[in-house]
This record gives C-alpha cells, sequence and structure tokens, in this order.
C-alpha cells in the first residue's frame, strides 16, 4: 500500500508538471498574447508596455518566468492579467457551482446508465434492450449545446416547470439549489448514459460466456445472484475507469454548460479566460483539472480492489 501511494503520488506529480510546461509554452507562443500590452491596456504606448514588461518580469527567460507563475499559483498569489483580481481566490467561488452540476449529473448518469445497461443485458435481444439501444445512441449523438437548448426552450420558458439558469447555494435553499441545477443536470447526463449503458451492457455479455460464470451457474446459485455478485460487479470495472477520467474532467469545468445555464463557475471562467488568452487563470484552471483527474484516477485503482480481489493496489500500479 505504502508502495502504490509513493507511486501514485510521483506520477501525479509528474502529470501535472507536464500539463503545466505544456500550457504555459503553447501560450507563450501564441500571436498576440503579450502579457504586458493585456495589462497595459488596448490604447497604451510603447513606452508604458516597456515599463509593465521590465516591472512585472516579462522579459525575463521562459522557465524563470514559469517558475515564478507556478509559486504565485501554489501560494495563491497569481494575479489575472486581464482583470488583474487573484486568480485562485475566483477558482474558489466557481468551485461550488461546478461542484454541484457535476456531483448531480454524475449521479444520474451513473444510476441510469447502469440500470438501462443492465436491462439491456438481461434482455438482450429484446423489445426493451431495441428500445434502449435508440434511446442511448439518441442519448450519444446529441451535441449538448443543443440539447440544452430544447431542454431551456420547453421546460423553463414555454411550460415554466423550473428555472432558466442561475444558481442558488444548497446551504441558502436546498429546493431552490435543485431547481436551478436540474435542467444542466439533465443535459449532461443524458449524454453520459446512453455511453455508459452501452459500455456496460457490451461488458456484461461478454462476462455471461466467461467460465467463473457457468461455474456459479453449476454451483446452483440462483440467476439474479449470478448476474448481480458476478457478472455485474466485474462488469462495473470498465465503468469505474470511465466514470473516473469523466468526473475528474468535469471538475475542471464544463465551459459549454455553465455558459448556457448562467453557472459562474470554474468552467465559466476558463471560457472568459481562453476568449481573453489570459494565461494564470488557464494554467491555475488546467491544473486544477488535471489535478481531480490524476485524484480520481487513483481512486479508481481503490475501486478495483474492491470490485475483483485478483487486482491488488500494489500490481495496480505497475
Amino acid at each position: 500500500m505504502a508502495r502504490f501511494a509513493v507511486r501514485r503520488l510521483a506520477g501525479a506529480a509528474a502529470v501535472l508538471f507536464a500539463v503545466s510546461v505544456l500550457v504555459f509554452v503553447i501560450f507563450n507562443v501564441i500571436p498576440n498574447s503579450d502579457p504586458a500590452r493585456q495589462l497595459a491596456g488596448r490604447t497604451a504606448n510603447p513606452q508604458l508596455i516597456a515599463s509593465i514588461t521590465r516591472e512585472w518580469g516579462f522579459d525575463d527567460p521562459l522557465p524563470q518566468q514559469y517558475l515564478r507563475m507556478m509559486q504565485n499559483i501554489l501560494t495563491g498569489k497569481v494575479i489575472s492579467y486581464e482583470t488583474e483580481e487573484n486568480v485562485d481566490e475566483r477558482i474558489v467561488e466557481g468551485i461550488p457551482e461546478t461542484f454541484s452540476l457535476a456531483l448531480g449529473a454524475a449521479a444520474i448518469w451513473m444510476f441510469f446508465g447502469i440500470l438501462f445497461g443492465y436491462l439491456s443485458a438481461v434482455r438482450a435481444g429484446g423489445p426493451l434492450d431495441r428500445g434502449l439501444t435508440v434511446l442511448a445512441v439518441t442519448g450519444i449523438s446529441m451535441p449538448v449545446f443543443w440539447l440544452a437548448a430544447i431542454l431551456l426552450n420547453y421546460l423553463a420558458y414555454q411550460f415554466e416547470l423550473v428555472p432558466a439558469g442561475g444558481y442558488v447555494g444548497i446551504t441558502e435553499n436546498p429546493l431552490e439549489w435543485a431547481q436551478h441545477l436540474v435542467l444542466p443536470w439533465v443535459t449532461l447526463a443524458i449524454v453520459y448514459v446512453g455511453l455508459y449503458s452501452r459500455v456496460l451492457r457490451s461488458n456484461m455479455l461478454d462476462a455471461m460466456g466467461a467460465d467463473y460464470v457457468r461455474t456459479a451457474r453449476a454451483k446452483g446459485l440462483s440467476e439474479h445472484r449470478v448476474m448481480t455478485r458476478h457478472v455485474l460487479r466485474n462488469s462495473l470495472i470498465p465503468i469505474v475507469t470511465l466514470f473516473g477520467l469523466d468526473f475528474g474532467a468535469l471538475l475542471g469545468g464544463v465551459i459549454v454548460v455553465e455558459g448556457i445555464f448562467n453557472l459562474n463557475g470554474v468552467g465559466q471562467y476558463a471560457y472568459e479566460s481562453l476568449i481573453n488568452l489570459d494565461l494564470p487563470p488557464i494554467m491555475a484552471i488546467t491544473l486544477f483539472g488535471a489535478f481531480f483527474i490524476v485524484l480520481f484516477n487513483a481512486l479508481v485503482d481503490v475501486v478495483y480492489a474492491f470490485l475483483d480481489p485478483r487486482v491488488k493496489l500494489g500490481s495496480s500500479a505497475r
């Protein structure tokens, strides 16, 4: 277990370092991304730009600029070039909305993805399986922005069943918190439900013909127990992998959904920063998202060991 933790920490540090260097280099070679010009404003004269360049150290070698930015990010002192606000504080302000969006959507798509995948597998080839297949393919095929627009138009504007957007903190009013987030939750969940249900169905159908399943049936176990304890449990391992990647990415910010539903979370902040080519927020948000992807991939290994006792934490890290 200790060796597993050390390897995971070392791997996480390497991934975060590589991501941060890549983002920093890319934004330093993009045309019109001069941070001194951003800080000086559109009408600044060359003398002011040169003064800001010297004061902020933008004429220093790139490795020195990178180390300085990383130090500022880790100590909470990094400042946006566009708005001159504290980037870490702005990200922290957006975390409740992004977390609320990700957690709610993930709960919905995991529940229905597993349910529909299980029903499709046990009724493979039947009317229920064909119906769920059509729904799954339809959900996967719909663009998120189009689906969000349709749900907003009918459920929020025409029938006024739920609010059109915005955010209310769960501590302020739990009911309004859920009402404002139900459309974003459903928008994200519909896309993921189809994918997860098809993956689970395929895995279960493969597992049904495995030797350990035939052995379980030969021992006289009920069909329900065979399907849940043996087939479903082992088929969930790829689902756990998908969930670890998808949920970590969601916490990095869902740009389209947050923008459409007026959620001022991390994703919306990322969009604004990309539009302005504002490097400090982009660096911080990228590291924020990468951290959660790495974290949830480490947790995936732990869940593996629970789902399949043959998987050992020490060996899974190799």
